[in-house]
């Protein structure tokens, strides 16, 4: 059993019976560094002042509210497919360049949320996947891929953010099992 492994045991036996865990199918080690990656983030984001969220980052053309803005509005994309394959549809959001441009003028408090939210939705939307729907294909605006592949994509994506804000974040934070993924896109 693996450290990861040990850990979820012991959270689920703390929790006692009628807390809701991601399922045994569930892709533990992405899913881990998808989370560890919004909580980088999130230190960083949390770390500028407002003025700086204007700043340039290291991505061609996109302010870091613009980076925030485009991983936000990822985790919003991926938890609605996911939510549509499922059946567990609900009220939906656009995710489309109109909104990341609408997104990245938001006031600096409405972008931190968006962020935050955006963050916990799409946990919400893993954790309640079962094992079955961790393999159902969903339709993304890069293509088609299997559920269990967004918590990987996803975590690339909330890392290089962090990485791309030139705000502290550093490679040599990244998790090995992303760096190569990161250093070679």
């Amino acid at each position: 059993m693996s450290d990861l492994d040990t850990a979820r045991a012991a959270l689920r036996e703390r929790q006692g019976a009628g807390a809701r865990h991601d399922a045994a199918a569930a892709p533990a080690g992405a899913l881990a560094m998808a989370r560890r990656g919004r909580a980088y983030l999130a230190r960083i984001v949390n770390g500028l002042d407002d003025e700086s969220l204007w700043a340039e980052s290291a991505r061609e053309g996109f302010s870091r509210r613009r980076v925030i803005a485009a991983a936000a509005l990822e985790a919003r994309a991926i938890a609605q497919v996911l939510e549509d394959a499922t059946g567990r549809t609900g009220d939906r959001a656009d995710t489309d360049a109109a909104a990341l441009d609408l997104a990245e003028t938001l006031p600096d408090r409405a972008l931190r949320h968006l962020a935050a939210h955006a963050e916990v939705h799409l946990n919400v939307v893993w954790r309640d996947l079962t094992d079955a729907e961790w393999d159902l294909p969903v339709r993304l605006a890069s293509g088609e891929v299997a559920a269990r592949d967004t918590a990987h994509m996803h975590a690339l994506t909330l890392w290089r953010a962090a990485i791309d804000l030139r705000a502290g974040g550093r490679l040599r934070d990244i998790p090995a099992a992303l760096a190569q993924d990161l250093t070679h896109p």
